[in-house]
């Protein structure tokens, strides 16, 4: 049973950057560190978070996303930055070895972090995530001339304005699996009201697309890499790409284990007990 449903806001400044975060449960416990997936943000784990309330759980908002300041001018956000933005929040804060929940994008970050940097992760539990993305080498010209006419592209678009809550909430269930109250959480904390209206705090480039991906076989030589155990949360009708990822990486890993909960991609959110009690117990193995 959720023991705490306070909610205390972190800062961490990462080489003079804000990046923004939520905290829950005991302070003087383990921490549980939570890496929310792509356009979504801290409070996506707000559901979970007081089922482990005996650990310190923190969860923090991307660059880009919630309110951790957006990136650079000069800057995008290519995947291996994720990378980057977590070692540096490691190193900023001192942290040594801990435990690790990744959804979706967060767990392909998590993953690639867990292989290169196997020092700070005692364990990881991936949500709906499997593996990381990636394109066949021939098609790399393709991907870059793509990538760099979506850059151009979202330059010049111009957000658009919800005149409500509700709206901005709605526009969000229609485009995911979230149920109403689920969506609250995360547009919530996604969004800031002007005075033409309400508008998203995420940064437009996130949408963008990648100029580049690695190639299945840098991707598999990663998840190869990964020694600690690994936990995978997916949901019944969660991504399809999770269910075609077990197949390509799941032989791959050295310690996982595997478990399917009803719901979707945010069975995190759908299935937060259970998912919790999963998490608790891996840990604890």
């Amino acid at each position: 049973m959720p023991t705490s449903n306070i909610f205390k806001t972190i800062v961490f400044d990462v080489n003079g950057r804000k990046i923004s975060g939520l905290s829950n449960g005991n302070v003087q416990g383990k921490l549980l560190l939570c890496l929310h997936g792509w356009l979504d943000n801290a409070a996506s784990f707000e559901p979970l978070m007081p089922h482990l309330s005996n650990y310190h759980v923190i969860a923090i908002d991307w660059p880009g996303h919630g309110l951790s300041d957006h990136r650079s001018v000069d800057a995008h956000y290519h995947f291996l930055d994720w990378v980057s933005d977590l070692i540096n929040i490691f190193r900023s804060q001192q942290w040594q070895a801990i435990d690790i929940v990744g959804h979706s994008m967060g767990g392909m970050v998590a993953s690639a972090f867990a292989a290169a940097f196997p020092e700070h992760v005692k364990s990881l539990t991936l949500i709906d995530s499997i593996g990381l993305l990636t394109s066949d080498e021939m098609t790399t010209t393709k991907q870059l001339r793509k990538g760099l006419l979506s850059r151009l592209s979202q330059n010049t678009k111009v957000k658009k304005y919800h005149t409500s809550l509700d709206s901005a909430i709605q526009a969000r269930v229609l485009v995911s699996d979230l149920s109403q109250a689920n969506a609250a959480l995360i547009v919530k904390r996604g969004i800031e009201q002007t005075e033409s209206g309400f508008i998203w705090r995420s940064d437009n480039r996130l949408r963008s697309t990648s100029p580049y991906r690695l190639s299945m076989a840098q991707a598999k030589q990663l998840v190869a890499d990964i020694s600690i155990p690994v936990q995978l949360l997916y949901g019944s009708k969660g991504m399809e790409m999770v269910t075609e990822g077990l197949k390509h990486f799941g032989p791959l890993f050295k310690k996982l284990s595997v478990h399917k909960l009803i719901g979707g991609h945010h069975v995190h959110m759908e299935q937060a007990e259970h998912a919790a009690m999963l998490i608790n117990e891996f840990i604890h193995q």
